[in-house]
């Protein structure tokens, strides 16, 4: 069978045959038409041959000469058991699986790995491999030891269960990780894979135990398709594949049950709602399941209609949320198929004052979707986009591995990605109206919202069928609305923070402080950190992080001009820097605010961890704003949000939680809080206080 490499050249080389042959027969070129497409060329993905073993995984050869590499993917067709209280271990899977093995540890597992430069790829439903084809065997040998030998110890556990709840500390506060996780909830259910969310308390309950048994269980040859891509014969794979998986012994799998939510015009939009304190945009996000399978004929044509709706730039979502209202930096749209349940997704991020209208907007483009007859120019570019998207796919080998597994996997037509080009060019503006019926449906779906509660949510409520908004945390669990509540009559921002001041030892406490040395303890994925903060009262100041007792970064201001180090690289403080240290420095900041022109106002009442706390804005001279949250019992200051404008002047909001205050040795009661979160690369870094030290000797030598 003869290949056809779909590329430029050969598209230029068609097209130049058809204009001489034009020319030949005395015809004159119009240059004021536009051509008309020509007919879609059918793909050959390559030279495929496949054969099965012994223990039943099924394996594919796609010849691919044009490199000497190599890429193997072997994937597991299976329907695991539920998750159940302990839901995060198959997202522990990949970094459990690549821990070591029972005849390799998991450093000589990396060594022999990078001594290739190849790369060795593991999930909870497959592994993969690629490198030169000389390594060819040993990549083998790797991945078949791998999928046979793993040996996941509790030592390994235990550090995978310390970055899973530190990324899980971040998604606490991350909008889009919100609204991922709200929506997979009221998308499918908790008694459906893909609703299960991991949280605290599961990641804490996952045992050695049930990560071996999924290993066991799962990873078997007879439930595996093996696709091999690459600078290789069948005459020349079969025999290493025999070599290295024959062994791999079969057992029996099950397959489990799940509850798929039905999918049917019934269903009425309900908006969902996750709060999160002080933002200052929401993260929208209109969804909802699809019965839409890989390899089904709607597919083709449903990817167009989505496509025209909000797959790119020029998408409708994007033009009118940008271009046209300027309510937000894009909106796109995506439809995904799945065996076990598809879904639609259409979202953007937009300011808090213009939510509703934003949301509006994207609920009016979805049901034009199924009355505007999109106009040929703009089927005919989409087309034309999605056609190069699959021609460049097509020069990546994994994808191609992963086609020829799918056909297998979810039985689809033979020739679904050989005439892949021909149905796409084949679809109409009727297909699209037909599709955006069936699989574009905003009168049925599911609103899903992470922002503020107080300035956006009530907006929203019109959007829902009852008129109700339903709260959620972070994490997809249901909570209970909470209502603002009154100030007591009288009570003012300067009397709230007279009590503050009162809660942590008084003037007299602070007053007497002329140094502070405070060691604290965390963490970033599993890597130790130790923080230094010392400061003084003549304003001097250094903070500084190590990892390894080898300082990463500081900080470091000497009370009139300062400078940032970060792995070697050294910058001066300058202009706003300075002023924001000067404060931070400051060791009796909180009993003198006017110096930095700092006013506060009381805003409100509003529940912080299950305990109410005053709200107080409080502004600097230069308009700065940062809201302040102080426990009406106690009086200390339990939350701090810092607004920072970014270079493309957005506002983001920076939150830190304080608690455990205890009074420091020797400090006439002062107190500080023994454990804090500040924001971080990328995460909340939760960091514990080891030690406080006042009034000791410092050295000026610190601080230069």
């Amino acid at each position: 069978m003869k290949k056809i490499t779909l590329s430029i050249i050969t598209i230029a080389l068609v097209s130049a045959a058809c204009l001489s042959a034009g020319h030949a027969e005395g015809q004159k070129l119009d240059r004021s038409m536009k051509p008309k497409p020509g007919a879609a060329p059918e793909i050959i993905l390559g030279k495929t041959e496949s054969f099965t073993l012994p223990n039943g995984m099924q394996v594919f050869v796609v010849e691919n000469h044009k490199l000497p590499t190599i890429e193997c993917n072997v994937e597991f067709a299976i329907k695991p058991e539920l998750q159940g209280d302990m839901a995060g271990y198959r997202e522990m899977m990949p970094e459990l699986l690549l821990s070591g093995t029972a005849t390799r540890s998991k450093d000589k597992l990396n060594e022999e790995i990078d001594q290739m430069g190849a790369s060795i790829n593991v999930s909870d439903e497959g592994l993969s491999g690629s490198g030169l084809k000389k390594y060819t065997e040993k990549i083998f040998d790797l991945m078949a030891d791998i999928a046979m030998n793993t040996n996941i110890s509790q030592d390994e556990l235990d550090k995978t269960r310390k970055k899973t709840l530190s990324g899980l500390e971040t998604q606490k506060s991350d909008p889009d990780a919100m609204v991922r996780n709200v929506s997979a909830i009221v998308n499918f259910g908790t008694n459906h894979p893909n609703g299960e969310i991991p949280t605290d308390e599961s990641v804490k309950k996952i045992t050695l135990d049930r990560c071996n048994k999924y290993y066991k269980t799962y990873f078997r040859p007879n439930v595996a398709y093996m696709a091999i891509v690459g600078d290789v014969t069948l005459a020349e794979i079969k025999p290493l594949v025999e070599k290295y998986f024959a062994k791999w012994q079969k057992a029996e799998v099950p397959s489990a049950t799940y509850t798929i939510p039905a999918i049917n015009g019934t269903k009425l939009t309900k908006v969902s709602f996750a709060p999160r304190t002080g933002s200052v945009q929401s993260v929208i996000s209109v969804t909802y399941p699809v019965e839409l399978v890989p390899g089904a004929p709607d597919v083709i044509k449903a990817r167009v209609a989505n496509t025209i709706l909000g797959g790119g730039s020029q998408g409708r979502l994007f033009t009118g949320i940008r271009e046209k209202h300027g309510w937000g930096y894009g909106a796109y749209s995506s439809l995904q198929e799945d065996i076990l349940g598809g879904h639609f997704n259409a979202s953007g991020k937009f300011r808090n004052v213009v939510s509703d209208s934003a949301l509006g907007a994207i609920l009016d483009e979805m049901r034009l979707m199924q009355t505007d007859k999109v106009s040929d120019t703009t089927l005919q570019n989409t087309i034309t986009y999605l056609s190069g998207g699959f021609a460049i796919g097509l020069e990546d080998p994994s994808r191609v591995a992963q086609y020829a597994i799918n056909i297998e996997r979810y039985h689809m037509p033979k020739d679904f990605y050989q005439n892949y080009l021909k149905n796409l060019a084949a679809v109409t503006s009727d297909d699209v109206i037909e599709m955006s019926k069936k699989y574009i449906t905003p009168d049925h779906a599911n609103i899903v919202v992470a922002g503020s509660k107080e300035e956006v949510a009530n907006k929203l409520a019109r959007f829902s069928a009852d008129g109700k908004i339903d709260y959620y945390d972070y994490s997809g669990k249901t909570v209970v609305a909470t209502e603002a509540k009154a100030v007591p009559a009288g009570l003012t921002a300067d009397v709230v923070y007279k009590s503050y001041i009162t809660a942590i030892g008084g003037e007299k406490a602070m007053s007497s402080l002329k140094n502070m040395t405070m060691v604290c303890n965390s963490e970033i994925q599993g890597t130790p950190l130790v923080i230094t903060i010392v400061k003084t009262s003549t304003g001097q100041f250094r903070e500084s992080v190590e990892v390894n007792k080898m300082v990463l970064q500081k900080q470091v201001f000497d009370g009139k001009k300062g400078y940032m180090e970060q792995q070697g690289q050294k910058k001066d403080l300058t202009g706003d820097e300075v002023e924001e240290i000067k404060l931070e420095a400051d060791l009796q900041s909180d009993l003198h605010p006017e110096k930095y022109g700092i006013k506060r106002t009381l805003t409100g009442m509003e529940t912080i961890e299950g305990a109410d706390a005053y709200s107080v804005d409080a502004v600097d001279a230069k308009g700065k704003k940062t809201t302040e949250y102080y426990d009406t019992k106690t009086g200390l200051k339990v939350r701090e949000i810092k607004y920072t404008k970014g270079e493309d002047g957005t506002t983001t909001p920076q939150t830190s939680d304080y608690s455990d205050y205890r009074e420091v040795p020797g400090a006439n009661g002062y107190k500080v809080p023994y454990f804090f979160s500040i924001p971080g690369p990328g995460t909340n870094l939760n960091i514990k206080v080891q030690s406080v030290d006042i009034n000791k000797e410092i050295p000026d030598s610190q601080f230069q």
